[in-house]
């Protein structure tokens, strides 16, 4: 058993938002885009390409059977991250948060020895979050921010109070990218945040001082 990072691992469990694969060629509004936010697309071709990585590091796995079998709905979970990352990089940049290269690599550094090493961060990630591991600078990265947010809103991201000022922060950047989700991969809740019908557990998360990372069917 892996021992648990006491970072702040946490909001993204929206990136294990659950639908089947999907290979949608677009609406008519927007062809060949899985969702437009703030005015631009986000690519069918862009998620598969993620989805692409996912799997290549799963079918590289020991455990490739066992991990295929538990993510069949990646491509909706992977299409949630992309659209949170927009998210949460307005709403930041409307607090007057930014995070640096050096940061995201400061926290890489401790959640790896954390892990007992690279192989290990990877092994974790991969099972139990579904990340490549070209996608793991992205996903500690949105933990800084969503950190520094509740410092920047004077809100303690461990207490109600904290979760619901973060949580509005948000949802207004949400509404304010106004997000436009292709039909067949479900709608976007900007009170929520999460795609489609998925009850994606982020606020939840927040909460959790241990900073565990859940297991991807949580």
């Amino acid at each position: 058993m892996h021992r648990r990072s006491r970072t702040a691992l946490t909001v993204s469990a929206g990136l294990l938002a659950a639908a089947p694969l999907l290979t949608a060629c677009g609406s008519q509004a927007h062809p060949g885009a899985a969702a437009v936010v703030g005015g631009e697309r986000i690519t069918v071709s862009t998620v598969q390409a993620q989805v692409a990585d996912v799997r290549e590091a799963q079918n590289s796995s020991d455990q490739a059977a066992q991990l295929t079998d538990q993510t069949g709905r990646l491509a909706r979970a992977k299409l949630h991250g992309l659209i949170l990352d927009r998210v949460l990089d307005r709403a930041a940049a409307d607090a007057g948060v930014t995070v640096s290269p050096a940061e995201i690599q400061r926290m890489r550094t401790s959640v790896t020895a954390n892990y007992n090493g690279e192989k290990g961060l990877r092994a974790a990630v991969l099972q139990e979050r579904w990340l490549a591991p070209d996608q793991i600078d992205g996903f500690l990265r949105e933990q800084i921010q969503i950190t520094k947010l509740g410092h920047a809103l004077g809100a303690d991201p461990a207490t109600p109070e904290g979760s619901k000022a973060i949580g509005e922060a948000l949802t207004k950047a949400s509404k304010a990218l106004n997000v436009d989700v292709n039909p067949r991969y479900g709608a976007w809740d900007d009170q929520q945040i999460q795609l489609g019908d998925y009850k994606a557990p982020w606020i939840s998360q927040v909460t959790k001082q241990a900073g565990e990372i859940p297991d991807a069917g949580a």
